[in-house]
């Protein structure tokens, strides 16, 4: 039976005369399945090994399938599908240089950096001030100077600094004794005492106690004032101050010979205004007159020389007057913000300050700021008069009636206050 197809028939064309009738239409056949075409013949090869049939006109050795792959068995026969090609990830198209926004500029670190260094800058100068002020602290001298005894008086209105200037040329080496001229003397003596009195209200005051004032001594009688210190030290100066003026004392500084002049050095010197030129050989003193600016050496001079009409009454103006204009100079932004008088000056202080119990560099700086313009004047006394210790000042009704006003912490009237040159104010 020959499974061959069928050759198409051929179509005959119509005879003449007729018209062509429609196309004859073959009847539709589905598609067989691949598994359905007709096999073709196949020549079967020999098994392999069978030498009988080698060497014979068509011949060919068996070949045997290849396995196909396990996940491919399933797949129809055929090319293998082909596999897209891999294609580079899609990337956005490229705008034109010109219609590109302007790109945002990226901060700058150096402003962060700049800031860093500003506040590490800022902590120093916050930081070295405040350790350099313990430090000192830790360096002052002290003394036992505001003990308690019986009878002291209590708190009296107001803020009051005794301030006592002595001849102790402690620390001084001969070098400094000569250049300086203070003499050989042992011990300290005191020759200044200055009352600086803070009241509740009104300008402080800065005034001087002569030290020849004849006023009594706890345990020693009547004497000179400045024989307190001679013979019992601060403590007792301190007591006899506070029995006598009804003044209770909070804080005591006490400066010598020693680190003075370094002290005035150290600022740059202090400008002082003479109404007449000055010569003392004994206190190494030559000064024209006019305003000036006096070292270390010459403001010593200064504030020890007595060569006036007046000896000790007008010293004292001398010593107020340097004294308040050491203290601006001291609290004055040239000094404070200058490590390099700063310091120096904080050197000289310790060296030539001492102070009571209980007392610290940040009492001196507040002492200084609030005396940069005191209003100064000498206490009040009834006139001088020869006693057992020689001329003396005699404490009077003027006298009390001062120190009244200062206990209550208020101002004192102008008839009690003197002028800058020691004449009453008028």
């Amino acid at each position: 039976m020959n499974d061959q197809p069928e050759p198409p028939m051929m179509r005959r064309p119509p005879p003449r005369g007729q018209r062509p009738g429609p196309p004859r239409q073959e009847p539709y056949r589905p598609p067989l399945a691949w598994s359905q075409e007709p096999s073709q013949p196949r020549r079967h090869a020999p098994a392999q090994g069978d030498d009988r049939l080698q060497g014979r006109p068509g011949y060919a050795p068996r070949q045997e399938p290849e396995p196909i792959p396990r996940d491919d068995r399933r797949r129809p026969p055929g090319p293998p599908p082909r596999r897209p090609a891999s294609r580079p990830p899609a990337q956005p198209p490229r705008r034109a240089a010109s219609a590109a926004p302007p790109s945002k500029p990226r901060r700058s670190r150096k402003p962060r950096r700049w800031l860093r260094i500003a506040l590490v800058v800022l902590l120093v100068l916050l930081i070295t001030p405040i350790a350099l002020l313990f430090y000192y602290d830790t360096k002052l001298n002290r003394v036992d100077a505001l003990a308690d005894y019986p009878g002291r008086i209590g708190d009296t209105p107001g803020t009051n600094w005794l301030i006592v200037g002595t001849d102790s040329r402690s620390g001084l080496s001969q070098a400094d004794k000569d250049k300086l001229a203070t003499g050989d003397s042992d011990g300290a003596r005191t020759d200044t005492i200055m009352l600086a009195h803070f009241p509740t209200s009104g300008r402080p005051m800065l005034v001087s106690v002569p030290r020849d004032l004849y006023v009594p001594i706890p345990g020693q009688g009547s004497h000179k004032i400045n024989s307190a210190f001679n013979t019992g030290g601060p403590k007792l100066l301190v007591q006899t101050i506070e029995e006598f003026s009804k003044v209770h004392i909070d804080h005591y500084i006490e400066i010598g010979f020693g680190g003075f002049d370094s002290l005035v050095d150290a600022v740059g010197g202090v400008e002082m205004c003479l109404t007449k030129p000055l010569r003392d050989p004994k206190a190494g003193l030559r000064l024209k007159a006019g305003c000036q600016e006096l070292n270390g050496a010459q403001a010593l001079g200064l504030v020890r020389t007595r060569a006036f009409p007046n000896a000790d009454l007008e010293r004292v103006v001398n010593q107020r007057k340097f004294f308040a204009a050491l203290m601006s100079k001291a609290t004055s932004p040239g000094v404070l913000l200058n490590p390099f008088r700063l310091i120096p000056f904080a050197n000289g202080a310790v060296a030539a300050v001492t102070v009571a119990d209980g007392d610290h560099l940040w009492d001196l700086a507040w002492l200084a700021y609030k005396l940069r313009d005191p209003l100064t004047t000498t206490l009040p006394t009834d006139g001088d008069q020869v006693t057992d210790d020689g001329d003396s000042l005699i404490p009077g009704s003027t006298t009390t009636s001062f120190f009244e006003y200062v206990s209550k912490g208020v101002e004192v009237p102008k008839d009690l206050l003197s002028s800058s040159d020691g004449s009453p104010l008028r």
